[in-house]
């Protein structure tokens, strides 16, 4: 019989044999009781520094007599093996009056027309920026000159924002499509790890080749792609969808739409202009500002794991934090351990800083987020007030920076003591073309410097050595999530649009790879319950 065993002590040391001996003592059951052990997660625990290990969950064969006794032990809280059902959805009968289109390639967008494509729906996919074997060319060129390809950059492009960050694939949502975003990801290129460490990552080396492979199998589904192909104008008559005018090279094209997905990431400001102008009902939502923080990753794994710094099965180790200053919550956000500090903007006088790692995260410092949360109250009641306060901050960043694609950043002694920097000291930033030193309040708003810097107090006595005198601050970090939400219904279609389903987390529905792309399966769900595919 098969059974699911929660949080199973696995040593750093196990190999899978003696994991499996192990196992046996835990569970109580003799050797010749037990056959297959399938880790089906595994989590550090390094709550006791002297003692770190992993915690795994496990499925195991055990034979029926002692499957009863397991499962009746009330300390080991196991439960009857269930398969996960695979992702199905009935078909409606309505006809559909035109092609289903998707209008942007991040994770909500493409796993939309992942599903729509295997359903047979034959789905027309979108995106204003490039492929990613050109995208990648050009976000490159961005981070050694400073300047941005308006059209193809971090933000626009195949893969979305998330192509050029961590490619974490963690979630706190139980919505069993997760397990379906993980399996594609594995479908198509990605480690085997990811499928079962608590906290999977992609990292953006692998990411790419992972989207180009998404994409082929769309393709080759019935999907068609088009790159650099801008939505110009959605039709409606009495609040119904009727088609849409895309754009391609200057080149205008009218398409009847039965269907659209409106997956556009938070950096198309000038599509949230362009439908609020329309009449979408649209609305602003919280984020979050501050800063990208660099140490040491020896540190970090030093905080972490103390004597177990060093073993070769625990890699890079991340962090979580979190406190209250100045009756907000501060937090730290997108930690990459081995990672990089990047840029994240579309164009000229547009200073965002990210962060990235590659698979192997190898990189000598860890960096992560520091963010301040930040409310309507703070900047208008209006629907688009928060990307204005978003562009505010990030041409002060830009100005401070000194205009030249360089970022403004500060050591932390300098930041608690409210100074400029002149020199940087143990730690070098790694944002590129590279960082002028400066006072980070020239850039932050006050209730947002003053929240980072009663925080960083809080964190330091989370993580010994947070606060040490050389660590870096890069400002400034403006797009945690959208600050608009595109309002729409629970048939997740547009309150004042009908057909048009606004998803992901452009649309202000989700907060990462995984979440969005969730969005997405939901929204192509939606569509496929109401009508029925297109017949060859």
């Amino acid at each position: 019989m098969r059974v699911m065993i929660p949080a199973l002590r696995r040593s750093l040391d196990d190999t899978d044999a003696s994991f499996c001996a192990s196992a046996a003592r835990q569970l109580g059951v003799a050797p010749g009781e037990m056959g297959e052990v399938q880790i089906l997660r595994q989590a550090v625990d390094a709550r006791k520094k002297g003692d770190v290990f992993f915690s795994v969950h496990c499925r195991v064969d055990l034979a029926p007599k002692a499957a009863k006794r397991v499962l009746g032990d009330k300390k080991i809280h196991a439960q009857p093996w269930q398969a996960p059902e695979p992702l199905s959805v009935a078909h409606g009968e309505r006809p559909l009056s035109g092609r289903v289109l998707v209008v942007g390639m991040g994770p909500a967008g493409l796993f939309a027309g992942w599903l729509l494509a295997r359903e047979g729906y034959r789905p027309l996919i979108i995106d204003r920026g490039k492929a990613m074997e050109d995208r990648v060319r050009d976000v490159e060129g961005y981070w050694c000159t400073g300047r941005a390809d308006p059209e193809s950059n971090p933000l626009f492009g195949e893969g979305g924002a998330g192509t050029f960050s961590d490619g974490k694939l963690t979630a706190r949502s139980k919505d069993p499509r997760c397990s379906t975003v993980l399996d594609t990801f594995l479908a198509c290129g990605a480690e085997k790890e990811i499928g079962i460490l608590a906290k999977p990552h992609v990292g953006t080396d692998r990411l790419r080749t992972v989207v180009q492979n998404l994409r082929n199998e769309i393709i080759a589904l019935g999907g068609e792609v088009r790159f650099s192909t801008k939505l110009d104008r959605i039709h409606a008559e009495a609040g119904q969808l009727r088609a849409v005018t895309l754009v391609k090279n200057g080149i205008p094209e009218r398409i009847d739409c039965g269907a659209l997905v409106l997956a556009i990431g938070q950096g198309a400001r000038d599509t949230y202009g362009y439908l609020f102008s329309s009449g979408f009902a649209m609305a602003p939502k919280p984020f979050a500002v501050g800063v990208r923080a660099e140490h040491p990753q020896d540190l970090i794994n030093e905080s972490q794991y103390g004597p177990f710094a060093r073993h070769p099965k625990l890699g890079a180790a991340d962090y979580k934090l979190t406190g209250q200053a100045g009756g907000r919550g501060v937090y730290s956000f997108c930690m990459c351990p081995g990672g990089f500090v990047v840029g994240a903007g579309a164009g000229p006088g547009e200073m965002v800083v990210n962060g990235m790692s590659n698979f192997d995260r190898a990189g000598k410092n860890a960096n992560a987020a520091l963010v301040v949360q930040v409310f309507p109250e703070d900047f208008g009641k209006g629907a688009l007030d928060g990307i204005a306060f978003q562009q505010r901050l990030e041409q002060a960043a830009w100005d401070l920076g000194g205009g030249e694609g360089l970022a403004p950043a500060c050591r932390m002694a300098d930041f608690m003591a409210g100074q400029r920097t002149v020199s940087f000291g143990a730690v070098e930033p790694t944002f590129r073309p590279g960082v002028t030193g400066a006072d980070l309040n020239g850039c932050l708003p006050p209730f947002v410097g003053a929240a980072l810097r009663e925080a960083l107090v809080i964190f330091a006595r989370q993580i010994k050595g947070f606060d040490m005198p050389d660590a870096v601050l890069t400002a400034v970090e403006s797009r945690t999530s959208a600050p608009v939400r595109i309002l729409r219904d629970e048939s997740m279609q547009s309150l004042t649009h009908r057909g048009v389903y606004p998803v992901g987390e452009g649309a202000g529905y989700a907060g990462g790879i995984v979440s969005s792309a969730v969005d997405g399966l939901r929204a192509a769900e939606a569509i496929i319950s109401q009508f029925r595919p297109e017949t060859p």
